[in-house]
């Protein structure tokens, strides 16, 4: 951190997924039933986060009138999700270098957390993300895209590029409340991209990203 503030990434491009996704039934990562930081995320968030399509769960355009919520059911967990690409609980070399690159792995609320390999210090951090004059916060609530250890692109501090090279070299994946409210061009695209720097919960405004505050822990 500088003067309490972290570095910003520029020009990232992100994509959307939403939890009941399945974007590929024959990969290890290809359905966002699961998180890596949650083995019940479909359950835990309560359902498709979107629209139930011929037994499909697809996205949907999300608007401000209803604060950028989904239409069809009830979040129990904040729609105001992403993910990003260090896991550091399934994937071996970022579990074993996280208390090295995690920039508030010493802060006293996560010190406990240290020797403890079930528990995530990513899980619910806090993200600024801007894009197309519009402001908006969200959750790390999963991992991804593509690759799983990129200390250097997620906490580096020089505005290092992804490793990914899927997706158009994505660095982000965003829930459709965050595609809305930062006005993407295309609800499920790979061509929109976002600054982004993490932030401390206590320096996020008020916003519909605060009505439902994700708090549980890995399951």
């Amino acid at each position: 951190m500088n003067n309490g503030q972290y570095p910003w990434h520029t020009g990232i491009v992100a994509t959307t997924f939403w939890v009941g996704e399945v974007f590929d039934p024959n990969a290890s990562d290809g359905s966002q039933v699961i998180s890596t930081y949650d083995s019940q995320w479909l359950q835990s968030y309560g359902g498709c986060d979107g629209v139930i399509i011929a037994d499909t769960c697809e996205t949907e355009v999300r608007t401000k009138s209803n604060g950028y919520f989904p239409t069809s059911m009830k979040p129990q967990q904040n729609p105001f999700y992403l993910d990003l690409p260090f896991d550091d609980v399934n994937d071996p070399h970022a579990a074993a270098i996280r208390n090295d690159v995690i920039p508030w792995a010493n802060e006293a609320a996560y010190t406990s957390l240290a020797a403890d390999p079930n528990s995530s210090m990513m899980k619910n951090r806090w993200v600024q993300i801007t894009s197309r004059g519009q402001t908006c916060y969200g959750q790390v609530e999963d991992a991804g895209p593509g690759v799983y250890d990129d200390a250097n692109y997620v906490f580096g501090t020089n505005d290092a590029r992804p490793a990914n090279s899927k997706f158009n070299g994505a660095g982000m994946d965003v829930s459709p409340a965050i595609n809305g409210c930062l006005r993407f061009t295309d609800i499920n695209g790979e061509n929109d991209k976002v600054n982004w720097r993490f932030v401390e919960e206590k320096d996020v405004p008020a916003g519909p990203w605060l009505t439902i505050v994700t708090r549980s822990g890995v399951r």
